[in-house]
């Protein structure tokens, strides 16, 4: 959700310096929602800030679940973000009417959604790799093996052998 707060100030600059005026997924959710496609309509406003975080959690989980493992770096992030950008405003939101392709759109929108969603990419990069810098890399105590059966067992201890000292 840090990714799609992040993408989302610059959004929010793009509508403030005049370079773009509805914010896309607002487009979005107006178009998804009974009743004319382009006409405003009551709670759009909530709808349009719910499924954007939503729809940023997924794409987010989707590349934290694939990039599991992996080093992420800013470049990944952005390419991922960039990949998203044009899979949805060159693809299914022009197919749908709700807004025109990328190449006939106005400039303006044009680089805020792709701006946005470089800041997007890089922060989630960004951020999954924080978050993995603080996962320990070994097994703790306590820690459980899954098994190819799907049961689980408790890890080798790393605690020093006992000597037998305490038989008796």
């Amino acid at each position: 959700m840090l990714a799609t707060a992040a993408m989302s100030v610059v959004m929010l600059a793009g509508r403030r310096f005049g370079v773009m005026e509805e914010h896309p997924p607002k487009h979005i959710t107006r178009a998804l929602m009974p009743g004319p496609a382009h006409r405003p309509k009551p709670g759009e406003n909530v709808l349009s800030f719910l499924s954007h975080f939503g729809f940023g959690a997924v794409a987010g989980s989707a590349f934290a679940a694939v990039a599991r493992g992996y080093r992420t770096s800013a470049p990944i992030g952005t390419a991922y973000g960039l990949a998203i950008w044009l899979s949805s405003y060159g693809g299914w939101v022009p197919s749908l009417g709700i807004l025109p392709p990328i190449s006939r759109d106005y400039r303006g929108r044009q680089w805020v959604m792709a701006v946005s969603h470089v800041v997007y990419g890089a922060t989630l990069a960004y951020t999954l790799k924080r978050l993995n810098a603080r996962k320990p890399s070994g097994l703790t105590s306590g820690s459980r093996i899954r098994g190819k059966s799907g049961t689980t067992r408790p890890a080798p201890s790393t605690a020093s052998p006992s000597h037998g000292d305490d038989q008796g």
